[in-house]
């Protein structure tokens, strides 16, 4: 029987849903939101906020800040309220309203930011609030998630080899790419592994990760809207970008047969039956990684009003559930050669010196 004294010393990295009895493709789905803040982003704030305690970035007159859709942000909460830390969360208007109820109820601050006066998308004013924070006050620590090594090395620790153990023929791994973090991680480990394994990156349709014009994008987690500093792509064999009305059938899909999975999952999952439809798949082993459950999405991707005025009438049936309309033309890209140059985020000093690479 476990028995834990703090939240985050749980969670569970052993389940896996096999995939083909509902989309007909043999695909092994790793859950990882079965932890006290419902996502994957625990291994991340974990890491982040230990390494800032052990490098002294972290005191107790310190107020932690960062910049997130939603589940980073609640898994900074629930730390922040075991450790005896101040944290606000800055967001904008496409977080879940109960992702931040759920930062509220435990105790910290959520700044929304509701429009884009910079330009550069919600993510470029959400760092821009972010930096001016710590200009004006040595107290703020911004742990950065999008540039902080622990995010990626979170996974190469704990993700990666949890898949190894049980997979030790695996062909090919989905991973969601958002500040590349679960990507990075995983990519990394899997290039030192003892057979090779196809690393594909799953993107939402608007995202300029591997490319392209930004576009509109509302189901926070997954996409960016500025190149991530994490990614390196050449650690990334394919990348297939996901349309969100494609996100929003997979999910759909999945909660007819029970599973009630999060945004982020329904992405990973319908870009990875995408692949697997157009790949000899026999005898292939295949994994993808959920990062999130469904429960904090009910009043967007499972309420019938928000899906059919931001994608169609068209989009559900008459119960309520998505229509079983083909998914679009998958968006495959290949991968270019690393960036080089500049860092999209200037480092704040002392205030993101924890999380520079």
């Amino acid at each position: 029987m476990p028995v834990i004294s703090v939240p985050y010393a749980f969670n569970e990295e052993e389940l896996y849903v096999d995939l083909e009895a509902i989309f007909g493709q043999s695909l092994f789905l790793k859950c990882e939101g079965l932890n006290f803040a419902g996502s994957i982003k625990l291994k991340a704030a974990t890491e982040m906020v230990e390494a800032a305690e052990r490098e002294g970035a972290l005191t107790p007159e310190s107020v932690l800040v960062e910049s997130s859709s939603g589940n980073l942000g609640v898994a900074l909460s629930m730390i922040a309220a075991s450790k005896g830390y101040r944290f606000l969360c800055v967001t904008d208007s496409r977080c879940n309203l109960s992702t931040r109820l759920m930062m509220e109820a435990l105790g910290s601050q959520v700044h929304v930011i509701a429009s884009d006066e910079s330009g550069n998308g919600f993510l470029g004013a959400r760092l821009d609030y972010v930096r001016d924070l710590c200009a004006s006050d040595d107290r703020w620590v911004w742990l950065s998630q999008y540039t902080n090594p622990g995010n990626w090395q979170a996974h190469y620790r704990t993700t990666a080899p949890a898949i190894a153990r049980w997979f030790p023929h695996l062909d090919v791994l989905f991973i969601g790419a958002g500040t590349t973090g679960t990507l990075m991680g995983c990519a990394r480990y899997f290039r030192q592994w003892h057979r090779p394994v196809q690393i594909v990156a799953v993107d939402s349709v608007g995202s300029v990760t591997f490319g392209g014009a930004p576009g509109r994008r509302m189901i926070p987690g997954l996409g960016m809207s500025v190149p991530p500093p994490l990614l390196d792509e050449s650690f990334v064999d394919e990348a297939v970008r996901v349309a969100e009305a494609d996100t929003v059938r997979a999910c759909h899909q999945l909660a007819r047969h029970g599973f009630l999975f999060g945004g982020s999952t329904g992405t990973v999952v319908s870009g990875a039956m995408d692949w697997l439809s157009r790949h000899d798949t026999r005898g292939l082993t295949a994994v993808a990684i959920a990062p999130d459950l469904g429960e904090r999405y009910l009043d967007t991707i499972y309420q019938a009003n928000w899906v059919q005025d931001l994608y169609g009438e068209d989009m559900l049936g008459s119960d309520g559930a998505s229509g079983e309309a083909a998914p679009a033309e998958p968006q495959e890209i290949r991968p270019a050669p690393p960036r080089r140059g500049e860092d999209p985020y200037p480092r704040h000093q002392r205030k993101e010196q924890a999380g520079d690479v």
